[in-house]
């Protein structure tokens, strides 16, 4: 019924991808607000905050995303591997959260960041997979929780 398929495994490993260094990047910026660390890690080598706005927006998302999306993400995968309904129901919340933050996001940031990185970058790990993953994780679990099996 709910088990686990190739596109179930390909979804999850693909999120992993996406989504583990963006939360490596984020307890970075929440054990060392003020590190440089954290400054080259997300918004560039040597690059500096563009106003205290931005290191609050920075700081206060990473902060959300650990109390909520992560522990949403990482029992949504426990609960899909092991075939149960709530997993499926929170792999369908953890996409919408990916897709709620990044098109915040794409107001928020693109206008900076896309010019630095080039459409490559931004269309796929810096911006795109994000979309991508919410995308199809929230549809995947809504047909897979309405009888779906693919």
């Amino acid at each position: 019924m709910l088990e686990p398929t190739i596109v179930t495994w390909t979804i999850i490993i693909f999120g992993v991808i996406t989504c583990g260094p963006l939360f490596y990047a984020q307890l970075v910026i929440l054990l060392q607000p003020k590190g440089q660390k954290a400054k080259d890690i997300l918004i560039g080598k040597g690059e500096e905050w563009r106003d205290k706005t931005h290191f609050k927006s920075a700081y206060a998302l990473a902060f959300a995303d650990w109390i909520f999306f992560l522990p949403a993400f990482a029992a949504a995968i426990i609960g899909v591997l092991l075939a149960e309904i709530w997993g499926y129901v929170l792999f369908a919340l953890a996409g919408a959260i990916s897709l709620y933050i990044n098109i915040f996001l794409w107001f928020f940031e693109r206008e900076y960041v896309y010019p630095a990185v080039g459409p490559l970058a931004y269309y796929t790990y810096i911006w795109g997979n994000f979309i991508y993953w919410g995308v199809v994780s929230l549809l995947y679990s809504l047909l897979r929780l309405n009888g779906i099996t693919f």
